[in-house]
């Protein structure tokens, strides 16, 4: 049976993070300016996603509002779920796709996005061994976390549109895959 045939589809939405070591399992996003970090550890048979709005974090006084918007949280809570499932962090690679600049007449938060991510993951010694950044378009994405396999498609500029309107709507509520976590 061909594995993508049969592959269990799990959607990331803004503010979430999704730890899997099913080899069946494809992760999968719609982005815009947002950016979504795909890790995973070869060795454990353990990866993820997370997709996040906002670079930085989401305690500094200059950002405020829900903390599951922001890069920082989402990765800290990525790693951290990869470790709680055998991950080792010297194993670690990620994938890094979004960004887009999706409204030309405002600020670049997807480039930000982009950038953050990328000096997140060299800060923390996670080799980037693939990404898909920045445009003017926004990108579904697919990733098999057990395999590392990753594939995107571009979206039209109508559909562009549409992922930022929901790019824009307040987070509902956070959605952690773990109770307790251990920050780095």
């Amino acid at each position: 049976m061909n594995i993508e045939t049969a592959a269990k589809r799990v959607h990331i939405i803004q503010g979430e993070y999704k730890v899997i070591s099913d080899p069946v399992v494809v992760l999968s996003t719609i982005l815009g300016s947002c950016v979504a970090a795909c890790l995973r550890d070869p060795i454990a048979g353990v990866g993820g996603m997370n997709h996040f709005l906002l670079p930085g974090n989401a305690t500094s006084p200059t950002t405020g509002g829900d903390a599951t918007r922001y890069g920082v949280h989402l990765m800290e809570l990525l790693i951290n779920g990869l470790l709680k499932q055998g991950a080792r962090r010297d194993r670690l690679e990620a994938k890094v796709f979004g960004g887009a600049k999706t409204i030309a007449m405002f600020s670049n938060v997807g480039e930000q996005n982009a950038a953050f991510a990328m000096q997140f993951l060299r800060d923390e010694g996670i080799p980037v061994v693939g990404s898909s950044t920045g445009g003017e378009h926004g990108r579904k994405v697919e990733f098999w976390p057990i395999s590392g396999r990753a594939r995107q498609y571009p979206l039209t500029g109508a559909e562009t549109q549409k992922t930022v309107a929901l790019e824009q709507r307040p987070v509902i509520a956070p959605k952690p895959v773990e109770n307790s976590i251990e920050f780095f």
